[in-house]
């Protein structure tokens, strides 16, 4: 007979049935974004990469920046920036007075 063989599972083969699958394909969704390469900010070549836990860096033109620990944007920064884009400076100004 023939050695038996280890079925072919993915990031998640250290799980091994425990946890869920519902929790095992998030890990894979997490990982997979983690290790491909996004599109710069600055320069749009696809050549970002993460340094660490919320940093990331352009191999191409060196710029470094931060964003989530898994995807270079959240969805919360989006958010973010497209508030802080639709207030004009003069409205800012006055919310701040009157705080």
């Amino acid at each position: 007979m023939g050695k038996k063989r280890m079925k072919k599972i993915g990031s998640t083969r250290g799980f091994e049935a425990r946890y869920g699958a519902t929790v095992r394909k998030r890990y894979i969704a997490a990982i997979a974004g983690l290790k491909k390469a996004h599109d710069c900010p600055k320069c749009g070549s696809t050549s970002v990469r993460r340094q660490s836990v919320g940093v990331w860096k352009c191999r191409k033109c060196g710029t470094v920046f931060t964003g989530g620990a898994y995807m270079p944007t959240t969805k919360l920064g989006e958010i973010a920036k497209r508030a802080a884009k639709g207030l004009p400076p003069e409205a800012v100004a006055t919310v701040e007075e009157g705080e």
